[in-house]
C-alpha cells in the first residue's frame, strides 16, 4: 500500500487543482473563462491555484489579445500530463484495494 501512495501528488490534492487538470488534460486547452465556469470559482482562487500549477511546471501559459480583449489560455505541459496520469493511476490503485 505504501508505493501506491508515494504517487499521489501533493500539487493535485485541491479539487480546484485537480479539476483544472481534468479539464486541461481531456482538451488541448482552456481560456481563464471557461475554466472558472466549469469550476465555478472565483478569479483570485483560480488565479491562484493556477499559479501554483505553472510554478510546478505542469501547465503553461499563452497570453494573446482578441480584437482589444486579453485572453490567457493554459495548456498542460508534458510533465503535467505524466505527473498528473500517475496520480490518477495512483488513486484508482488505492480505490481497487480489498
Amino acid at each position: 500500500m505504501k508505493n501506491i501512495i508515494l504517487n499521489i501528488n501533493k500539487a493535485f490534492d485541491h479539487r480546484v487543482r485537480l479539476g483544472i487538470m481534468s479539464v486541461l488534460t481531456v482538451n488541448d486547452h482552456a481560456d481563464f473563462k471557461r475554466l472558472k465556469e466549469l469550476l465555478g470559482v472565483t478569479d483570485g482562487n483560480l488565479a491562484s491555484h493556477l499559479k501554483a500549477l505553472e510554478k510546478v511546471q505542469y501547465i503553461k501559459v499563452e497570453k494573446q489579445f482578441i480584437g482589444r480583449k486579453p485572453n490567457t489560455k493554459y495548456y498542460t505541459t508534458n510533465l503535467g500530463k505524466l505527473e498528473f496520469k500517475k496520480h490518477i493511476e495512483a488513486l484508482e490503485k488505492l480505490i481497487s484495494k480489498k
